[in-house]
Protein backbone atom coordinates (compact mmCIF):
# COMPACT_ATOMS: atom_id res chain seq x y z
CA UNK A 1 0.00 0.00 0.00
CA UNK A 2 1.20 3.42 -0.72
CA UNK A 3 2.18 5.79 2.46
CA UNK A 4 0.76 9.73 2.54
CA UNK A 5 2.63 12.23 4.32
CA UNK A 6 -0.24 14.78 5.78
CA UNK A 7 -0.02 18.70 7.48
CA UNK A 8 -2.37 17.96 10.62
CA UNK A 9 -3.11 20.00 13.64
CA UNK A 10 -3.66 18.16 17.00
CA UNK A 11 -6.54 18.85 19.13
CA UNK A 12 -3.93 21.75 21.02
CA UNK A 13 -3.35 23.31 17.53
CA UNK A 14 -0.25 22.74 17.05
CA UNK A 15 1.02 21.71 13.29
CA UNK A 16 2.81 18.53 12.78
CA UNK A 17 3.35 16.18 9.91
CA UNK A 18 2.27 12.35 10.13
CA UNK A 19 2.68 9.11 8.17
CA UNK A 20 0.08 6.91 7.13
CA UNK A 21 -0.67 3.91 5.01
CA UNK A 22 -3.53 3.40 3.33
CA UNK A 23 -5.16 1.95 -0.27
CA UNK A 24 -6.07 5.53 -1.29
CA UNK A 25 -5.91 9.17 0.15
CA UNK A 26 -9.90 8.88 1.44
CA UNK A 27 -8.57 6.00 3.53
CA UNK A 28 -5.87 7.94 4.98
CA UNK A 29 -8.25 11.09 5.70
CA UNK A 30 -10.85 8.93 7.48
CA UNK A 31 -7.43 7.00 9.20
CA UNK A 32 -6.15 10.42 10.59
CA UNK A 33 -9.66 11.71 11.65
CA UNK A 34 -10.25 8.91 13.48
CA UNK A 35 -7.32 10.00 15.54
CA UNK A 36 -8.60 13.17 16.63
CA UNK A 37 -6.21 14.76 13.90
CA UNK A 38 -7.32 18.08 11.90
CA UNK A 39 -6.05 17.71 8.06
CA UNK A 40 -4.53 21.02 6.53
CA UNK A 41 -2.56 19.14 3.65
CA UNK A 42 -2.13 15.05 2.58
CA UNK A 43 -0.30 13.88 0.05
CA UNK A 44 1.15 10.59 -1.46
CA UNK A 45 5.02 9.94 0.43
CA UNK A 46 8.06 10.63 -2.75
CA UNK A 47 10.18 8.90 -0.63
CA UNK A 48 11.75 5.58 -1.65
CA UNK A 49 10.40 2.52 0.98
CA UNK A 50 13.77 0.16 0.80
CA UNK A 51 11.10 -2.34 2.27
CA UNK A 52 9.38 -2.65 -1.04
CA UNK A 53 12.09 -3.40 -3.09
CA UNK A 54 12.94 -6.95 -4.05
CA UNK A 55 16.52 -7.54 -3.56
CA UNK A 56 16.13 -11.00 -4.34
CA UNK A 57 15.06 -10.34 -7.95
CA UNK A 58 17.22 -7.78 -8.45
CA UNK A 59 20.42 -10.12 -7.41
CA UNK A 60 18.80 -12.69 -10.11
CA UNK A 61 18.61 -9.96 -12.74
CA UNK A 62 22.31 -8.78 -12.65
CA UNK A 63 23.58 -12.45 -11.72
CA UNK A 64 25.43 -14.00 -14.79
CA UNK A 65 26.12 -17.95 -14.86
CA UNK A 66 29.69 -18.40 -15.86
CA UNK A 67 31.40 -20.99 -17.64
CA UNK A 68 32.85 -22.29 -14.45
CA UNK A 69 29.69 -22.52 -12.94
CA UNK A 70 28.25 -24.69 -15.76
CA UNK A 71 31.21 -26.38 -16.32
CA UNK A 72 31.25 -27.44 -12.12
CA UNK A 73 27.58 -28.07 -12.44
CA UNK A 74 27.94 -30.37 -15.44
CA UNK A 75 30.71 -32.28 -13.72
CA UNK A 76 28.55 -32.92 -10.33
CA UNK A 77 25.14 -33.82 -12.84
CA UNK A 78 27.37 -36.28 -15.04
CA UNK A 79 28.05 -38.29 -11.59
CA UNK A 80 25.00 -38.62 -10.36
CA UNK A 81 23.39 -39.86 -13.26
CA UNK A 82 26.12 -41.77 -13.64
CA UNK A 83 25.53 -43.21 -10.07
CA UNK A 84 22.22 -44.08 -10.59
CA UNK A 85 20.36 -40.79 -9.24
CA UNK A 86 17.04 -40.41 -11.39
CA UNK A 87 17.65 -36.98 -13.23
CA UNK A 88 14.90 -34.64 -11.24
CA UNK A 89 16.15 -35.43 -7.81
CA UNK A 90 20.07 -34.57 -9.44
CA UNK A 91 18.58 -31.33 -10.10
CA UNK A 92 16.56 -31.07 -7.01
CA UNK A 93 19.97 -31.73 -4.86
CA UNK A 94 22.19 -29.65 -7.27
CA UNK A 95 19.66 -26.50 -7.50
CA UNK A 96 19.83 -27.09 -3.25
CA UNK A 97 23.66 -26.24 -3.20
CA UNK A 98 24.03 -24.02 -5.85
CA UNK A 99 25.44 -20.46 -5.02
CA UNK A 100 24.29 -19.02 -8.10
CA UNK A 101 20.73 -17.68 -8.07
CA UNK A 102 20.00 -17.32 -11.50
CA UNK A 103 21.53 -21.28 -11.80
CA UNK A 104 19.53 -22.46 -8.99
CA UNK A 105 16.66 -20.97 -10.05
CA UNK A 106 16.69 -22.29 -13.57
CA UNK A 107 17.65 -25.80 -12.13
CA UNK A 108 14.68 -25.57 -10.07
CA UNK A 109 12.26 -25.09 -12.88
CA UNK A 110 14.06 -27.67 -15.07
CA UNK A 111 13.89 -30.28 -12.67
CA UNK A 112 9.90 -29.36 -12.69
CA UNK A 113 9.19 -29.78 -16.33
CA UNK A 114 11.47 -33.11 -15.86
CA UNK A 115 9.27 -33.84 -13.57
CA UNK A 116 6.23 -33.44 -15.76
CA UNK A 117 7.46 -35.23 -18.54
CA UNK A 118 9.12 -32.77 -20.58
CA UNK A 119 12.82 -33.62 -21.94
CA UNK A 120 15.83 -32.19 -20.28
CA UNK A 121 16.69 -30.48 -23.22
CA UNK A 122 13.69 -29.31 -24.32
CA UNK A 123 13.66 -27.83 -20.45
CA UNK A 124 17.18 -26.69 -20.94
CA UNK A 125 16.26 -25.00 -23.84
CA UNK A 126 14.20 -22.41 -22.11
CA UNK A 127 16.85 -20.79 -20.00
CA UNK A 128 19.25 -19.42 -22.16
CA UNK A 129 20.94 -17.50 -20.43
CA UNK A 130 21.95 -20.36 -18.06
CA UNK A 131 22.54 -23.26 -21.11
CA UNK A 132 23.51 -21.95 -24.64
CA UNK A 133 23.11 -23.66 -27.57
CA UNK A 134 25.79 -25.70 -27.34
CA UNK A 135 25.15 -27.25 -24.48
CA UNK A 136 21.42 -28.38 -25.40
CA UNK A 137 22.48 -29.81 -28.13
CA UNK A 138 25.30 -32.10 -26.48
CA UNK A 139 22.79 -33.05 -24.09
CA UNK A 140 20.14 -34.00 -26.46
CA UNK A 141 22.56 -36.25 -28.11
CA UNK A 142 23.22 -37.39 -25.00
CA UNK A 143 19.51 -38.64 -24.42
CA UNK A 144 18.79 -39.79 -27.73
CA UNK A 145 22.02 -42.11 -28.08
CA UNK A 146 20.99 -43.17 -23.77
CA UNK A 147 24.44 -41.79 -22.61
CA UNK A 148 23.76 -38.53 -20.65
CA UNK A 149 26.31 -39.13 -18.23
CA UNK A 150 29.44 -39.60 -20.40
CA UNK A 151 28.28 -36.30 -22.33
CA UNK A 152 27.92 -34.36 -19.44
CA UNK A 153 31.23 -35.76 -18.55
CA UNK A 154 32.43 -34.24 -21.73
CA UNK A 155 30.80 -30.73 -21.34
CA UNK A 156 32.63 -30.44 -18.08
CA UNK A 157 35.68 -31.33 -19.72
CA UNK A 158 34.64 -28.65 -22.66
CA UNK A 159 33.75 -25.94 -20.35
CA UNK A 160 36.85 -26.21 -18.01
CA UNK A 161 39.11 -26.22 -21.82
CA UNK A 162 37.34 -23.32 -22.41
CA UNK A 163 36.94 -21.31 -18.73
CA UNK A 164 41.04 -21.86 -18.85
CA UNK A 165 41.43 -20.31 -22.08
CA UNK A 166 39.79 -17.30 -21.28
CA UNK A 167 41.38 -17.21 -17.79
CA UNK A 168 44.94 -17.02 -19.94
CA UNK A 169 43.86 -14.32 -22.04
CA UNK A 170 42.44 -12.66 -19.35
CA UNK A 171 45.77 -12.88 -17.70
CA UNK A 172 47.90 -11.48 -20.71
CA UNK A 173 45.29 -8.74 -20.98
CA UNK A 174 45.04 -7.66 -17.20
CA UNK A 175 48.89 -6.35 -16.82
CA UNK A 176 48.92 -3.88 -19.65
CA UNK A 177 44.95 -2.78 -18.95
CA UNK A 178 46.65 -1.77 -15.16
CA UNK A 179 49.93 -0.06 -16.14
CA UNK A 180 47.81 1.82 -18.38
CA UNK A 181 44.91 3.14 -16.35
CA UNK A 182 48.24 3.74 -13.94
CA UNK A 183 49.69 5.61 -16.47
CA UNK A 184 46.82 7.32 -17.06
CA UNK A 185 46.57 8.53 -13.56
CA UNK A 186 49.85 9.47 -12.79
CA UNK A 187 49.89 11.70 -16.25
CA UNK A 188 46.89 13.62 -14.91
CA UNK A 189 47.89 13.72 -11.66
CA UNK A 190 51.13 15.36 -13.07
CA UNK A 191 49.45 17.38 -15.67
CA UNK A 192 46.36 18.44 -12.87
CA UNK A 193 48.99 19.34 -9.95
CA UNK A 194 52.92 19.70 -11.43
CA UNK A 195 52.31 21.97 -14.42
CA UNK A 196 49.95 24.81 -12.66
CA UNK A 197 52.89 25.54 -10.26
CA UNK A 198 55.67 25.30 -13.28
CA UNK A 199 53.39 27.49 -14.79
CA UNK A 200 53.50 30.55 -12.13
CA UNK A 201 56.83 30.34 -12.85
CA UNK A 202 56.85 30.47 -16.52
CA UNK A 203 54.71 33.56 -16.64
CA UNK A 204 57.23 35.80 -14.24
CA UNK A 205 60.16 34.29 -16.56
CA UNK A 206 58.29 36.38 -19.52
CA UNK A 207 60.40 34.67 -22.40
CA UNK A 208 58.38 32.56 -25.26
CA UNK A 209 58.16 29.19 -24.14
CA UNK A 210 58.78 26.06 -26.16
CA UNK A 211 56.01 24.32 -28.21
CA UNK A 212 56.40 21.12 -26.29
CA UNK A 213 55.59 22.88 -23.07
CA UNK A 214 53.01 25.25 -24.41
CA UNK A 215 51.15 21.92 -25.38
CA UNK A 216 51.87 20.39 -22.26
CA UNK A 217 50.49 24.06 -20.54
CA UNK A 218 47.16 23.30 -23.14
CA UNK A 219 47.06 20.30 -21.57
CA UNK A 220 46.48 21.24 -18.30
CA UNK A 221 44.53 23.98 -18.81
CA UNK A 222 41.66 21.66 -20.86
CA UNK A 223 41.98 19.12 -17.97
CA UNK A 224 41.38 21.84 -15.43
CA UNK A 225 38.52 23.73 -17.22
CA UNK A 226 36.67 21.22 -18.96
CA UNK A 227 37.48 17.92 -16.76
CA UNK A 228 33.80 17.12 -16.62
CA UNK A 229 34.02 16.18 -20.41
CA UNK A 230 36.67 13.29 -19.91
CA UNK A 231 33.74 10.74 -18.24
CA UNK A 232 31.05 12.42 -20.66
CA UNK A 233 33.66 11.45 -24.19
CA UNK A 234 34.82 8.25 -22.57
CA UNK A 235 31.00 7.07 -22.00
CA UNK A 236 29.64 8.31 -25.52
CA UNK A 237 32.90 6.55 -27.11
CA UNK A 238 31.93 3.18 -25.62
CA UNK A 239 28.47 3.43 -26.92
CA UNK A 240 29.31 4.17 -29.85
CA UNK A 241 31.36 1.54 -30.06
CA UNK A 242 29.36 -0.78 -28.13
CA UNK A 243 26.41 0.30 -30.77
CA UNK A 244 28.56 0.08 -33.44
CA UNK A 245 29.38 -3.69 -33.09
CA UNK A 246 26.33 -4.71 -32.86
CA UNK A 247 25.78 -4.07 -36.30
CA UNK A 248 27.50 -6.97 -38.74
CA UNK A 249 29.32 -5.09 -40.84
CA UNK A 250 30.71 -2.74 -37.60
CA UNK A 251 31.50 -6.41 -35.61
CA UNK A 252 33.10 -8.33 -38.67
CA UNK A 253 35.54 -5.18 -39.36
CA UNK A 254 36.38 -4.90 -35.85
CA UNK A 255 37.05 -8.28 -35.42
CA UNK A 256 39.02 -8.55 -38.92
CA UNK A 257 40.80 -5.59 -37.09
CA UNK A 258 41.51 -7.69 -34.04
CA UNK A 259 42.76 -10.54 -35.84
CA UNK A 260 45.48 -8.19 -37.60
CA UNK A 261 46.94 -6.48 -34.33
CA UNK A 262 50.07 -6.47 -33.41
CA UNK A 263 50.87 -9.31 -30.27
CA UNK A 264 47.38 -9.79 -30.09
CA UNK A 265 46.31 -11.02 -33.61
CA UNK A 266 48.03 -13.79 -33.32
CA UNK A 267 46.94 -14.67 -29.96
CA UNK A 268 43.38 -14.33 -31.29
CA UNK A 269 43.70 -16.20 -33.68
CA UNK A 270 45.11 -19.49 -31.89
CA UNK A 271 42.41 -19.05 -29.26
CA UNK A 272 39.52 -18.73 -31.26
CA UNK A 273 40.83 -22.16 -33.98
CA UNK A 274 41.16 -23.79 -30.32
CA UNK A 275 37.98 -23.05 -29.28
CA UNK A 276 36.06 -24.06 -32.46
CA UNK A 277 38.11 -27.28 -32.51
CA UNK A 278 37.48 -28.19 -29.01
CA UNK A 279 33.82 -27.68 -29.38
CA UNK A 280 33.38 -29.40 -32.83
CA UNK A 281 35.31 -31.89 -31.55
CA UNK A 282 33.08 -32.42 -28.55
CA UNK A 283 29.52 -32.27 -30.58
CA UNK A 284 30.90 -34.37 -33.33
CA UNK A 285 31.93 -36.98 -30.57
CA UNK A 286 28.68 -36.66 -28.95
CA UNK A 287 26.92 -37.76 -32.11
CA UNK A 288 25.42 -34.53 -33.06
CA UNK A 289 25.53 -34.34 -36.94
CA UNK A 290 28.14 -32.45 -38.82
CA UNK A 291 26.05 -29.81 -40.27
CA UNK A 292 24.10 -29.29 -36.97
CA UNK A 293 27.36 -29.16 -34.81
CA UNK A 294 28.90 -26.40 -37.38
CA UNK A 295 25.82 -24.09 -37.05
CA UNK A 296 26.13 -24.21 -33.01
CA UNK A 297 29.90 -23.57 -33.54
CA UNK A 298 29.20 -20.76 -35.99
CA UNK A 299 27.15 -19.28 -33.43
CA UNK A 300 29.71 -19.41 -30.27
CA UNK A 301 32.49 -19.00 -32.05
CA UNK A 302 32.61 -15.05 -30.74
CA UNK A 303 34.66 -13.52 -33.98
CA UNK A 304 32.93 -12.97 -36.46
CA UNK A 305 35.62 -13.64 -39.53
CA UNK A 306 36.32 -17.30 -37.68
CA UNK A 307 31.88 -17.09 -38.10
CA UNK A 308 31.93 -16.41 -41.42
CA UNK A 309 34.65 -18.89 -42.60
CA UNK A 310 32.86 -21.64 -40.86
CA UNK A 311 29.34 -20.62 -42.66
CA UNK A 312 30.80 -20.57 -45.81
CA UNK A 313 32.35 -24.38 -45.20
CA UNK A 314 28.85 -25.33 -43.64
CA UNK A 315 27.53 -24.88 -47.15
CA UNK A 316 30.19 -26.23 -49.16
CA UNK A 317 29.81 -29.53 -46.93
CA UNK A 318 25.77 -29.02 -47.99
CA UNK A 319 26.81 -29.97 -51.15
CA UNK A 320 29.04 -32.15 -51.11
CA UNK A 321 32.51 -31.35 -49.84
CA UNK A 322 35.26 -31.65 -47.74
CA UNK A 323 35.47 -29.86 -44.33
CA UNK A 324 39.40 -29.15 -44.81
CA UNK A 325 38.85 -28.10 -48.10
CA UNK A 326 35.88 -25.60 -47.26
CA UNK A 327 38.32 -24.05 -44.24
CA UNK A 328 40.78 -23.70 -46.07
CA UNK A 329 39.10 -21.32 -48.60
CA UNK A 330 38.13 -18.80 -46.16
CA UNK A 331 41.76 -18.60 -45.57
CA UNK A 332 41.43 -18.06 -41.64
CA UNK A 333 42.55 -21.39 -40.03
CA UNK A 334 46.03 -22.22 -40.17
CA UNK A 335 47.65 -24.59 -42.50
CA UNK A 336 48.44 -27.03 -39.50
CA UNK A 337 45.13 -27.15 -38.51
CA UNK A 338 43.44 -27.62 -41.90
CA UNK A 339 46.05 -30.60 -42.37
CA UNK A 340 45.39 -32.72 -39.01
CA UNK A 341 41.66 -31.52 -40.31
CA UNK A 342 41.83 -33.38 -43.11
CA UNK A 343 44.05 -36.12 -41.90
CA UNK A 344 40.93 -37.26 -39.57
CA UNK A 345 38.33 -36.66 -42.68
CA UNK A 346 40.35 -39.75 -44.56
CA UNK A 347 41.14 -41.87 -41.41
CA UNK A 348 37.73 -41.63 -40.21
CA UNK A 349 38.63 -40.22 -36.88
CA UNK A 350 37.39 -36.53 -37.03
CA UNK A 351 36.88 -35.93 -33.51
CA UNK A 352 39.87 -37.43 -32.04
CA UNK A 353 41.97 -35.16 -34.56
CA UNK A 354 40.37 -31.94 -33.59
CA UNK A 355 40.98 -32.52 -30.03
CA UNK A 356 44.15 -32.63 -31.05
CA UNK A 357 44.42 -29.83 -33.14
CA UNK A 358 42.57 -28.43 -29.87
CA UNK A 359 45.43 -29.41 -27.37
CA UNK A 360 48.05 -28.20 -29.80
CA UNK A 361 46.72 -24.39 -30.35
CA UNK A 362 45.76 -23.96 -26.69
CA UNK A 363 49.51 -25.25 -25.91
CA UNK A 364 50.44 -22.35 -28.42
CA UNK A 365 47.80 -19.87 -26.26
CA UNK A 366 49.75 -20.78 -23.05
CA UNK A 367 52.95 -20.02 -24.63
CA UNK A 368 52.11 -16.94 -26.59
CA UNK A 369 50.46 -15.49 -23.78
CA UNK A 370 53.90 -15.91 -21.69
CA UNK A 371 55.88 -14.18 -24.41
CA UNK A 372 53.48 -11.78 -24.48
CA UNK A 373 53.51 -11.04 -20.60
CA UNK A 374 57.53 -11.02 -21.03
CA UNK A 375 57.03 -8.35 -23.93
CA UNK A 376 54.68 -6.31 -22.60
CA UNK A 377 56.41 -6.16 -19.16
CA UNK A 378 59.62 -4.03 -20.29
CA UNK A 379 57.42 -2.49 -23.53
CA UNK A 380 54.24 -0.64 -20.65
CA UNK A 381 57.30 0.57 -18.34
CA UNK A 382 58.80 2.41 -21.20
CA UNK A 383 55.80 3.72 -21.98
CA UNK A 384 55.20 4.81 -18.24
CA UNK A 385 58.53 6.50 -17.52
CA UNK A 386 58.64 8.11 -21.36
CA UNK A 387 54.97 10.00 -20.08
CA UNK A 388 56.46 10.91 -16.91
CA UNK A 389 60.03 12.10 -19.32
CA UNK A 390 57.80 14.53 -21.44
CA UNK A 391 55.93 16.25 -19.00
CA UNK A 392 59.26 16.82 -16.89
CA UNK A 393 61.17 17.61 -20.03
CA UNK A 394 58.06 20.40 -21.03
CA UNK A 395 58.70 21.61 -17.60
CA UNK A 396 62.37 21.93 -17.43
CA UNK A 397 62.98 22.94 -21.45
CA UNK A 398 61.99 26.53 -20.83
CA UNK A 399 65.03 26.74 -17.46
CA UNK A 400 67.60 25.75 -20.49
CA UNK A 401 66.30 28.09 -22.57
CA UNK A 402 66.36 31.09 -19.57
CA UNK A 403 69.97 30.03 -19.00
CA UNK A 404 71.09 29.57 -22.26
CA UNK A 405 69.77 33.80 -22.79
CA UNK A 406 71.59 34.31 -19.57
CA UNK A 407 74.76 32.43 -20.43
Amino acid sequence: MPTYVASVRDSKGQLRKEKVTANSPSEARSSLRNQGLFIQEIKQSSELDLSKIDFQKITLILSKVSVKDKAVFSRQFSALVNAGVAIVRSLSVLAEQCSNPKLKKALLEISSDVQQGVNLSEAMRKHPDCFDNLYVSMVQAGEVGGVLDEVLNRLSKLLEDIARLQNQIKSALAYPVVVGLLALAIFIGMTVFLIPIFANIFKDLGTELPALTQFMLGISAFIQGFWWMIPIIIVAFGFAYRNYYKTRIGRETIDRLSLKMPLFGDLIQKSAVARFSRTFGALTRSGVPILTALEIVRDTAGNQVIANAVDASRQDIQQGGMISIALQKERVFPPMAIQMISIGEETGELDQMLMKVADFYEDEVEQAVKALTSILEPLMIVVLGGMVGLILLSMYLPMFKVFESLG
